[in-house]
C-alpha cells in the first residue's frame, strides 16, 4: 500500500513555506515579541487560521493531516504566530462541544484571523501543579490556569475546569488577571490566567470527549512542529559541515561528523510517517486517534531532543551563539516536548487508552 500526500496537500505546504521564507526570515523572527502580526496577516491570506473550520463558517474545511503539514512548515521557520491553540484546538472544541449559536459567533472570526483564541488545558493534558486548576460554579470560573497556549493577543480563551468541562471566556471579562510567563521559546507567548468569579460560556455538548479530541489534535500539531524544526536543524548542520574546515579539510569529510548527520536523519525521518498516520487516524480512525496522538508526541519529542543536541554539536562552539540563531529551533523543540504533556505523560495516556493501566 502506498501512502502519500495528495497534489493539493503538497502544493499547500509549499505555498506556506514560500510565504514564510518571504515574510518570516530569521531576522524577522529575532525582532518578534511573542507573535508577529505581519506574519499572521500573510498566513491569514492563505486561510491558515481557518484550516479546520468548515466552509460554512468561512474556513477551509480541511482535515488534521492538512493542519499538521502546516504545523511542520511553521516549525521549520520557527514562525512567531498563534496556531496550535487558535487554529486547531479552540476551533475543534467549539465545533465538537459548542451550540449552533456559539459556532456562528466564534468560528467565522477565528477563520478570518480577526479573533485569536488561547487554550487553557495544561492541567488536564500535562497534570496539575500546586495551586492550579479551575472550578466552575453558577456559570463563573475561579482558580488558576497555567501554561495557556497562544496567550498573546487572544480575544477569548477556551478553558477546561477540574472536571473536564469546557468554557469560553472573554479575555476582557471582569475578574480575570492575565500574566505572561517566561519560557525558553521566544517565538511564543505562554501565560497564566487567574480567575475570580469570571463569567464564562459553557461548551456543553459532551465536553469531556471534546477535551480529549482537542488535546489529541494539539499533540499531533506539536509533533509536526518538532518534525519541521528538526529537519531544518539537520539541513543547517549538513550545510555547516560542508563549509567549516579543520586541519585543512571540511569537517563533513570526517567519519564521526558523517555519522552524526546520518544518525540524525535516520532517527527523525520515520517520525514523518508516524505523524502522517496519527493525523490521518484522528479523522478516519477515531478509535485509534488518542493512542497514536500520544505515541507521536512522545516519540517525536525524544527524537527531536536528540536532533537538536546533535545538530548543535556539529556546529561546535558556534552552535551555542546567538549569531547562528540555531537556538531558536533548539528551544522550540524543547518547548514542544513539554507542552500538553511530556513523553512520560503521553505514554501513560496511550497505556490508558489501550486499557493497560487505570486513569
Amino acid at each position: 500500500m502506498e501512502f502519500d500526500l495528495t497534489a493539493d496537500q503538497k502544493m499547500m505546504q509549499e505555498s506556506i513555506n514560500r510565504t514564510l521564507e518571504r515574510v518570516a526570515p530569521l531576522e524577522r523572527v529575532r525582532k518578534a515579541e511573542g507573535h508577529a502580526d505581519d506574519v499572521l496577516k500573510a498566513l491569514a491570506e492563505l486561510g491558515l487560521p481557518g484550516i479546520l473550520i468548515p466552509e460554512e463558517y468561512g474556513g477551509l474545511g480541511l482535515k488534521l493531516l492538512d493542519a499538521a503539514l502546516a504545523g511542520e512548515a511553521l516549525g521549520r521557520h520557527v514562525a512567531p504566530v498563534p496556531f496550535v491553540a487558535s487554529s486547531v484546538m479552540a476551533p475543534l472544541a467549539i465545533l465538537n462541544a459548542g451550540s449552533e449559536a456559539q459556532k456562528a459567533k466564534y468560528l467565522p472570526k477565528l477563520a478570518s484571523g480577526e479573533l485569536i483564541a488561547g487554550v487553557a488545558v495544561s492541567e488536564q493534558a500535562a497534570g496539575a501543579r500546586d495551586k492550579s486548576g479551575i472550578t466552575a460554579k453558577g456559570g463563573k470560573l475561579s482558580g488558576t490556569a497555567l501554561f495557556v497556549l497562544d496567550f498573546a493577543g487572544a480575544g477569548i480563551y477556551v478553558v477546561a475546569d477540574r472536571f473536564g468541562a469546557l468554557h469560553v471566556v472573554d479575555a476582557n471579562a471582569k475578574g480575570i488577571e492575565k500574566v505572561a510567563l517566561s519560557t525558553i521559546d521566544a517565538t511564543r507567548v505562554i501565560g497564566q490566567l487567574n480567575f475570580d468569579n469570571v463569567e464564562a460560556e459553557p461548551l456543553a455538548n459532551n465536553p469531556q470527549a471534546a477535551l480529549d479530541r482537542m488535546i489529541d489534535a494539539g499533540r499531533v500539531i506539536l509533533a509536526a512542529d518538532t518534525l519541521g524544526a528538526g529537519l531544518r536543524m539537520i539541513e543547517k548542520a549538513v550545510a555547516y559541515a560542508a563549509e567549516r574546515k579543520q586541519f585543512g579539510r571540511v569537517i563533513g569529510s570526517f567519519q564521526a561528523v558523517k555519522h552524526m548527520c546520518a544518525e540524525m536523519i535516520a532517527e527523525l525521518e520515520p517520525c514523518r510517517a508516524l505523524m502522517w498516520y496519527a493525523a490521518y487516524a484522528f479523522d478516519e480512525f477515531p478509535e485509534d486517534g488518542r493512542r497514536m496522538a500520544a505515541h507521536v508526541k512522545a516519540h517525536t519529542s525524544e527524537v527531536g531532543t536528540f536532533v537538536a543536541r546533535t545538530a548543535t554539536e556539529v556546529h561546535g562552539g558556534m552552535g551555542f551563539t546567538d549569531l547562528l540563531g540555531l537556538h531558536y529551533w533548539f528551544k522550540r523543540i524543547g518547548f514542544n516536548r513539554q507542552a500538553l504533556g511530556g513523553p512520560e505523560k503521553a505514554r501513560h495516556d496511550a497505556a490508558v487508552a489501550q486499557g493497560w493501566v487505570g486513569n
